[in-house]
């Protein structure tokens, strides 16, 4: 434990109580705008995750046997205790990520609660195939179940929402919970959990902290039969190597690369706003994100200078600066990162605007960086190819509509895409040629609670968000009566 008693220090949520790791062992939590430590977190090791795991085993015995309308109820009764302490949950969420206050408030927490109250009503109505006699003097039927326990792990760049997205497709199918957030950003998770337990069963959702090692144990454990992360493409296929020798079932979104279209017929100005805000919302730190540009071969020139301009207006800062887009960098990899993504550049590729940290409160403060453009680079290059997880919009010129579907498509990646375009048809041709899960046309980044999110490639599988996201934490079972005729 830290001497410094000012720290805030976080705990476990297991069983429906609050507990310190086994060892008694922490590990810092740090502001991401200062640089500095602020809170200690249990560092958990593989006494814990048992015990996590134990509490959601036999909470399960009568969770995945309560009513879709008690399910629901609860549910119901957490998106309004979100609702209610909703500055308490944004301050909580800015101190670990650094987001500006006044954006988490508006963009991220009616989401979160909206996707509770989705998911309260989606558990009440859950279909299959009719019950009929598909064999003569027998009557089948479908019942669709939880699949039981289930071990989750969440990643920094939206620990409140991403943790929304888990538990609450799981919880409203019937099973139980085991949930790891990352170790950069536990205390939205600790306070989310803690306000669950007044409305859910001890044990139905536990919370465990940690670093990779507590992934690890969380994943290869023997009591979960799914596991499900939201990661990098690495973490991806650990996840999914480790669950194989169990034959667990595996959720996974992964990283992302989204190629954003823009034809030589846009709205220019438009899309150049439009376009920054999503390529730089978050600090660039969404596997959605629009950093990957494609302009048509009229506009390119016209487009970067649009996006050069946006990209030096744009502010990156302090949370309470009202004026600001977005806040740091999550933590120190991060920044070097990124950082190293801009200072390898080839020679033929261009620095249009930022390239460095960016200068916030009069020094290098905290992991801040500038919106940045880049231009001139090939497809080959690993700045086209690799996800940079930054403030960095990258812009190619492509020659015609085969290429830039050619070069759209050419990386492992296949989470979002966006076409840019007044052509009805070429929008339609696009969004069926792309080969990624999501396909904005004129837009880009909106999301709603009824319509699936998740890519293909190495982007993973599964989906998050409406009822295939529901179906994904259930499983189904046949069931076959004789008749007794004849």
């Amino acid at each position: 434990m830290p001497e410094n008693s000012d720290l805030k220090v976080l705990k476990n949520v297991v069983g429906g109580e609050l507990v310190e790791a086994a060892s008694g062992a922490t590990y810092d939590v740090v502001d991401p705008t200062t640089g500095a430590v602020y809170a200690a977190a249990p560092a958990s090791g593989a006494e814990d995750v048992d015990r996590a795991y134990a509490a959601a085993a036999a909470a399960f015995e009568t969770w995945g046997r309560t009513s879709p309308k008690e399910r629901s109820e609860a549910l119901l009764k957490i998106a309004d205790a979100i609702d209610a302490r909703a500055d308490e949950i944004v301050a909580v969420e800015v101190k670990d990520t650094g987001k500006p206050i006044g954006l988490t408030a508006s963009e991220e927490l009616p989401p979160s609660s909206d996707h509770f109250r989705f998911f309260a009503g989606a558990a009440r109505v859950l279909e299959g195939k009719s019950a009929g006699e598909y064999l003569p003097g027998h009557t089948s039927w479908i019942r669709r179940e939880p699949i039981g326990v289930v071990g989750q792990v969440t990643p920094w760049n939206y620990p409140l929402m991403m943790m929304i997205w888990k538990i609450a497709p799981a919880l409203a199918a019937g099973n139980t919970v085991v949930l790891k957030p990352s170790d950069t950003t536990p205390a939205s998770s600790v306070l989310l959990a803690e306000i669950c337990q007044e409305f859910l069963p001890p044990g139905v959702l536990n919370v465990v902290t940690g670093d990779r090692d507590t992934g690890r144990l969380l994943v290869t454990h023997k009591t979960p039969q799914m596991v499900s992360i939201t990661g990098s493409v690495r973490a991806g296929m650990e996840v999914a190597g480790a669950a194989a020798t169990d034959l667990k079932r595996v959720h996974l979104e992964l990283g992302g690369k989204a190629p954003v279209i823009v034809f030589d017929d846009a709205d220019l100005e438009a899309a150049a706003e439009a376009i920054a805000t999503a390529g730089y919302f978050n600090a660039g730190q969404d596997c959605t994100a629009a950093t990957r540009v494609l302009a048509g071969p009229r506009i390119h020139d016209d487009f970067v200078s649009a996006l050069t301009e946006q990209a030096r207006t744009l502010k990156t800062g302090m949370p309470d600066d009202e004026d600001v887009l977005f806040g740091p960098l999550n933590n120190p990899d991060q920044l070097a990162r990124v950082s190293g993504m801009v200072d390898r550049l080839p020679d033929h590729a261009n620095v249009e605007a930022g390239g460095g940290r960016a200068d916030v409160a009069g020094g290098e403060q905290g992991y801040f960086y500038q919106p940045t453009v880049l231009s001139g680079l090939r497809q080959d290059d690993e700045q086209i190819q690799s996800e940079i997880f930054g403030p960095v919009i990258t812009v190619q010129r492509f020659d015609d509509e085969a290429e830039a579907l050619r070069w759209a498509n050419g990386v492992e990646y296949g989470l979002s895409s966006s076409v840019w375009t007044r052509d009805h048809a070429r929008a339609l041709r696009m969004s069926r040629d792309l080969d990624f899960g999501v396909v904005w046309i004129n837009t880009h980044i909106p999301f709603v609670s009824e319509m699936p999110h998740g890519g293909f490639k190495h982007s993973g599988y599964g989906k998050d968000l409406s009822m295939y996201g529901l179906e994904d934490y259930t499983r189904i079972k046949h069931v076959m009566s004789f008749l007794g005729e004849g």
